[in-house]
């Protein structure tokens, strides 16, 4: 009855340390999932800064500004507009 008694004893003790150790476990995953789901939050908000930032700095009116000051353009107007025609080569006048 003794052996019995130790048997399960040592079973009871075996049972209660695994107890603890899967919730050791349990308790660390559950902190490394909300570490995890506190990254994915912010990396969505710089995601959204980000796509804010690049509307931003593709407004019409910015582009022309830029491409007026920066690259010294200015629009189109029939006054300045030159236009450009192909004179044909003697071949092609033949197969026309």
């Amino acid at each position: 009855m003794i052996r019995l008694n130790l048997v399960l004893l040592v079973a009871v003790v075996v049972s209660a340390l695994y107890l603890v150790r899967m919730q050791f476990e349990s308790r660390q995953l559950f902190v490394e999932l909300d570490k995890a789901v506190a990254e994915s939050r912010r990396l969505a908000t710089d995601h959204e800064r980000l796509q804010v930032e690049k509307r931003a700095q593709a407004t019409p009116l910015r582009v022309e500004r830029l491409a007026r000051d920066q690259l010294l353009m200015r629009t189109a107007t029939p006054a300045i507009t030159h236009y450009v025609t192909a004179k044909p080569v003697q071949g092609e006048e033949a197969a026309r």
